[in-house]
């Protein structure tokens, strides 16, 4: 396993400072937005009450990029790159350095206290499996983009109060400083669309490729395949803009921001991937969507067709069961639980049906290990995983990149939370691409799921189109 010699850095024990606490969080971000490899973890407050820590920081210690199967790690002292598994590669080092970092044992329990923070991409499920190289691969950004931070801002919204948790005393000063008032807005070049909106399905295209995936269906190959459709075009400016609209008009739980060389990427995820704190484990796939109406009584309607309707029920149950093996791969024997299926979760476009799965990681698995098995999460790719995802590449025209892949941290503690990377823009080489779709079935109407896709992305056509020119 190649990895850092740790002389290179000294050991330093986590200082956890209260700081001013701001009800929104994206205010206090804006200075550091251009920051180098910035990171904003959103839960969305105040217009989402969904989720309850914001995550902040910037200019990691080490970085560590995924591509074309080679990894490079680089920090201040030294750069080295391995063909090894990049999951394996960032445990080992995020291993390394929590060795290094020791935490004082505080009445406070933050859920992160330094570690990685990063985007894992769909396509580095290449490094995992063995699939077929069809689809165009137009993305241009990396499969595995993460930095491990010794600092980060933690906001909680549930007691209102914020924490500075550093290991470098010689930043502490300036960083209580910097978030201790919100600061003026960086200067940023306005943010402009320079072209139409272009789709990579046309309706005649999707129904061939639904056409396909439903004679997959029959064979026997897959029960489940979700299809999705590739929207983008020519951009100027900086992201941050459409981000902040973003987050006004769609506010989610499992939402980000970041900011990396080459790419900017700008979720809104719903979707929570893979939570793990101390040694408990939780997943929420959702499958089913409804649109949601102006009026409540037809809300009312939407959600009562969501819950009593077989098909949507039959493909949350698909990707529950799908999930259950997954985690148990690296649970205890007999953990894995369902303590809640068919629930309602409500949005600013949509209505979805959600389960939740948990379970108890064993004793001799990490955070990565977790994830490196359940990757990518079934809730986007349909049941059999592998064989779902050897379709998708048959079919879709062009690699999801970031899309459907994961967002979020894993901490020298071992805590994990992320999102699956849906309801996401990703900006980069001045071009601006978001993905929506949906799961087919057997019972699937193309005309239904081909709609669906564009009330998933409702939301980012909405905000995108106040940046037209």
């Amino acid at each position: 396993m190649v990895s850092f010699s740790v002389a290179n850095f000294m050991s330093s024990r986590s200082v956890i400072q209260k700081l001013p606490y701001f009800s929104d969080s994206a205010a206090l971000f804006a200075p550091y937005a251009k920051q180098a490899w910035a990171v904003f973890l959103d839960s969305g407050y105040p217009r989402s009450r969904q989720g309850r820590y914001d995550i902040l920081s910037a200019n990691p210690i080490c970085t560590f990029v995924a591509d074309a199967g080679i990894t490079t790690i680089s920090n201040v002292h030294e750069t080295l790159i391995s063909t090894e598994n990049p999951f394996d590669l960032l445990k080992g080092e995020l291993i390394r350095y929590g060795e290094l970092f020791s935490s004082q044992q505080t009445e406070i329990e933050l859920p992160f206290n330094g570690g990685a923070i990063g985007y894992f991409s769909y396509d580095l499920a290449r490094h995992l499996e063995n699939l077929p190289r069809i689809a165009s691969d137009a993305e241009g950004v990396a499969e595995m983009a993460v930095g491990i931070y010794d600092w980060a801002v933690i906001v909680d919204h549930e007691i209102s109060q914020s924490y500075l948790i550093c290991y470098d005393v010689d930043k502490m000063d300036n960083l209580i400083q910097q978030f201790s008032e919100i600061r003026r807005l960086i200067d940023v070049e306005p943010f402009l669309l320079k072209s139409d909106i272009q789709a990579n399905f046309s309706p005649e295209t999707y129904k061939k490729a639904f056409q396909k995936i439903k004679h997959y269906l029959k064979e026997g190959d897959c029960y489940q395949v979700n299809l999705t459709q590739r929207f983008s075009a020519d951009c100027q400016g900086e992201p941050w803009q459409v981000y902040q609209v973003l987050r006004e008009v769609n506010a989610a739980p499992f939402s980000a921001y970041i900011h990396f060389p080459h790419v900017n990427v700008l979720s809104s995820s719903p979707e929570r991937f893979l939570k793990l704190t101390g040694r408990q484990v939780e997943t929420k796939p959702i499958k089913g969507t409804r649109p949601r109406k102006l009026e409540d009584h037809e809300n009312v309607a939407q959600i009562s067709d969501l819950q009593n309707s077989a098909k949507d029920r039959a493909e949350n149950v698909m990707i529950v069961d799908l999930l259950r093996n997954d985690i148990s791969k690296v649970c205890e024997t007999g953990s894995v639980r369902v303590p809640k299926l068919f629930d309602i979760e409500s949005y600013s476009t949509v209505h979805h049906l959600v389960s939740t799965v948990t379970g108890t990681l064993a004793q001799d698995q990490h955070a990565l290990d977790l994830l490196k098995h359940c990757f990518p999460g079934g809730s986007i790719t349909g049941a059999p995983k592998i064989r779902s995802m050897e379709v998708i590449e048959e079919i879709e025209p062009h690699r999801r990149g970031i899309y459907c892949g994961a967002i979020g941290y894993v901490g020298f503690n071992g805590n994990m939370d992320t999102n699956i990377a849906i309801r996401t823009l990703v900006e980069s080489a001045n071009t601006i691409r978001f993905w929506a779709g949906g799961g087919i079935v057997n019972d699937s109407v193309v005309e239904d799921e081909y709609q669906e896709s564009f009330d998933k992305a409702a939301a980012l056509f909405q905000v995108l189109k106040r940046f037209q020119s």
